[in-house]
């Protein structure tokens, strides 16, 4: 309970109700807060962070160059532009379409440009508004639930189950190979699902996905398909929800080029709305994204969107390509530790994430344990929701050199 001081002023003006649904803190900053506690206790230990999904490798000089050289036309009478199209530059645009969509039929202008799929999810719940209900993976990223409580799309919190009411919960284990049984998911306006995901590290199979994309047409929901991670899948998982039959239908698709180029400060990313999608009386969903990044965004940094231009040059998406193959190396480095030392490990084939399961454990508990005896920050998988209880992600974003000392410090503690 909030307490203030007797004699603070307080105005008229009503908290929003839904602000105090939010359980405790957002997930990073708790975190944050814990592993400042930490250095506090231990000013000597060298901590070690493969907790927040945060990049570390410097960004790839190709990519830094587009946007010095757009810094510099800047100051200049001839290179200087002030704000840009909501929707991002066309150029931007044209090159994320051909990139990404080249051959699904996603056109420049389904395409808008953001300051990253975070933001982009948020666009989209208030678009969507307070009168949906929405269904999303359980374990998963916790922007797509709080956004929902936020904005009034839930019950109150459950305590007993730790879950909020009005979501559909869509629990993904290792028992249903992190794919929910979509025979027994409720029918809901909107489903958002994550492949691969954050933070199991899985990446859903063609077949599991035109599955999804049925089970979206069948039910008349709208499927908010989250492909952030997908530059690090290494199989033949499809890359974009468009490259399922139908998906124009029901799909909208966010992204970002934060963990593709390890520009995680630079905040730049999409969203692909295609014009198939409709609502039911018919109206152009695109239509109404378009008003609401209209009303509520500017235009991302024209200096970062020179940096995505570059990213998608021949040259950056070798130099992306060769960054995430360094976070992929990581990632496997982390998975045969964890392997060597009998616990059952998850993801990081293709994502940048290892999930390590510790049966009959409390993730905080197996978080603090980590963090008292090794220094080593990581994540509680219960903070991605009550399936991830027993859980701990692993973050593959470090440098090499502390990525090995991390490794070598879990096999002392659990030898």
């Amino acid at each position: 309970m909030f307490t203030v001081c007797c004699e603070a002023h307080m105005t008229k003006v009503s908290r929003n109700a839904n602000m105090d649904k939010l359980q405790a803190g957002y997930l990073f900053p708790e975190i944050a807060r814990r592993r400042s506690a930490h250095m506090l206790k231990y000013p000597e230990a060298q901590v070690i962070s493969l907790g927040i999904g945060d990049t570390t490798e410097p960004i790839p000089e190709v990519i830094t160059s587009g946007m010095a050289k757009k810094a510099h036309a800047l100051s200049t009478l001839e290179g200087y532009s002030g704000y840009g199209a909501e929707q991002g530059e066309k150029q931007l645009r044209a090159a994320i379409a051909s990139t990404y969509y080249g051959d699904l039929s996603i056109e420049e202008s389904d395409i808008f440009v953001s300051d990253g799929a975070k933001s982009d999810i948020s666009r989209l719940q208030v678009m969507f508004g307070s009168n949906v209900t929405m269904a999303v993976q359980e374990p998963s990223y916790p922007a797509y639930v709080d956004s929902s409580v936020i904005l009034g799309q839930t019950g109150q919190f459950q305590k007993d189950v730790e879950k909020y009411g009005n979501i559909e919960y869509m629990k993904c284990n290792p028992e249903n190979g992190f794919f929910p049984d979509l025979s027994t998911v409720s029918r809901t306006d909107i489903i958002f699902f994550c492949s691969p995901n954050n933070p199991t590290g899985n990446a859903a199979t063609r077949e599991q996905l035109t599955r999804l994309v049925q089970f979206a047409k069948d039910n008349g929901s709208i499927l908010v398909y989250d492909s952030a991670y997908a530059m690090y899948i290494s199989d033949d998982s499809p890359r974009s929800i468009f490259e399922i039959p139908g998906a124009k239908e029901v799909a909208i698709e966010v992204s970002s080029f934060s963990k593709y180029a390890g520009s995680t400060g630079l905040a730049l990313g999409w969203t692909a709305v295609p014009k198939e999608l409709l609502y039911s009386d018919g109206f152009p969903v695109a239509k109404d994204f378009n008003r609401i990044v209209c009303t509520t965004f500017n235009v991302a940094s024209n200096i970062s969107q020179a940096g995505g231009l570059a990213c998608l040059s021949p040259e950056g998406l070798e130099a992306m390509h060769k960054v995430v193959g360094v976070y992929k190396e990581n990632a496997n480095i982390i998975m045969e530790a964890f392997t060597s030392l009998g616990f059952s490990v998850y993801g990081g084939k293709n994502a940048p994430y290892v999930w390590v399961h510790f049966p009959g454990q409390s993730s905080w508990d197996v978080f603090s344990e980590i963090l008292e005896k090794t220094h080593v920050v990581t994540t509680p998988g219960s903070g991605f929701g009550p399936a991830g209880d027993g859980f701990i992600r692993v973050s593959a974003f470090g440098h090499r050199g502390t990525v090995l000392e991390a490794c070598k410090r879990f096999k002392q503690l659990y030898k």
